[in-house]
């Protein structure tokens, strides 16, 4: 059974954590190549890109829009738990399989250890990492960069020890939520992020607030402006030009002011009850299909 997931151009916080929660998770071999059978992980991974001859077995999955929408009910799918109720509408599914982005499983894990120096910690979109100058603004605004690029280790150990965390990322809220770090949800720039951070938060109850941001750079500008998000083009290029350097450094300083003021905003967290609750409904579809899959075999 091979495990799934999203793999850009740069490594992503979200998609790398499969990598982290499922071997530790797991039966040692329970994973391997055969595409067969799919484990289909954490992350917006639900579409209709996943082979149909393949039987995929979902476990805390979420439904995005970013491909095409699958016929789950094709015969080709076993769904154990999704990431939200919106998943599970759009799917046409039971909606007691909405439980909780599968991220939730940290909380049963081996941690590192907290990063108590971050204080105050922002983290970007991957995406917005290369379209803006975040560790400037972060710089100006007297905040820690959480670089959702960096090693899976490196990000967890820095969530855990912020005193607060503002994220346009999603996994960063989902992963300060599980390990009770107080969390500030900042709208993402690219439009099409928003969808998912309601599945998410519909699972735990909470009624999300998602603040705007400033956008660090021409590019961004556009992109906020226009709603697009891929080839970018002249913008692109044009924003990365040394014409663009000083518009992008005025977007900047505003940005981190912009950053400064959402950081006296009241941050939010799922209750205590709820997030212990999700927690053990989704260790217990782990452990009942790994046993059945233990006793079929």
């Amino acid at each position: 059974m091979k495990l799934v997931f999203f793999r850009g151009k740069v490594p992503n916080f979200g998609d790398e954590l499969n990598l982290h929660v499922w071997p530790a998770l797991l039966p040692q071999g329970f994973l391997d190549e055969d595409e067969s059978e799919l484990f289909v992980g954490i992350g917006s991974i639900i579409g209709d890109h996943l082979p149909q001859a393949s039987r995929k077995y979902v476990m805390g999955s979420g439904y995005a829009g970013y491909m095409g929408l699958p016929d789950v009910h094709d015969g080709s799918w076993d769904i154990r738990f999704v990431r939200g109720p919106d998943t599970a509408r759009t799917l046409d599914i039971d909606p007691r399989l909405s439980i909780c982005d599968s991220a939730v499983l940290l909380r049963a894990m081996e941690l590192p250890k907290p990063d108590h120096s971050v204080g105050i910690g922002f983290m970007p979109h991957y995406e917005s990492l290369e379209r803006g100058d975040w560790a400037e603004a972060c710089r100006l605004a007297g905040m820690t960069l959480i670089d959702a690029t960096a090693p899976v280790d490196v990000v967890l150990s820095q969530i855990q020890g912020a005193q607060l965390l503002i994220t346009e990322a999603m996994h960063g809220a989902i992963v300060a939520d599980a390990l009770r770090t107080p969390w500030i949800g900042a709208r993402p720039i690219y439009g099409g992020h928003h969808r998912k951070w309601h599945d998410w938060a519909g699972a735990l109850e909470v009624d999300v607030r998602l603040n705007p941001l400033k956008p660090t750079s021409v590019l961004e500008y556009y992109i906020g402006q226009t709603g697009r998000g891929g080839r970018l083009g002249k913008v692109g290029r044009f924003s990365a030009s040394p014409f663009a350097a000083l518009p992008n450094g005025v977007l900047t300083a505003g940005a981190a002011k912009h950053l400064q003021k959402m950081a006296s905003l009241e941050p939010q967290l799922s209750s205590d009850a709820r997030i212990a609750e999700v927690t053990e409904r989704a260790l217990a579809a782990v452990d009942a299909f790994v046993r059945g899959r233990v006793a079929a075999a």
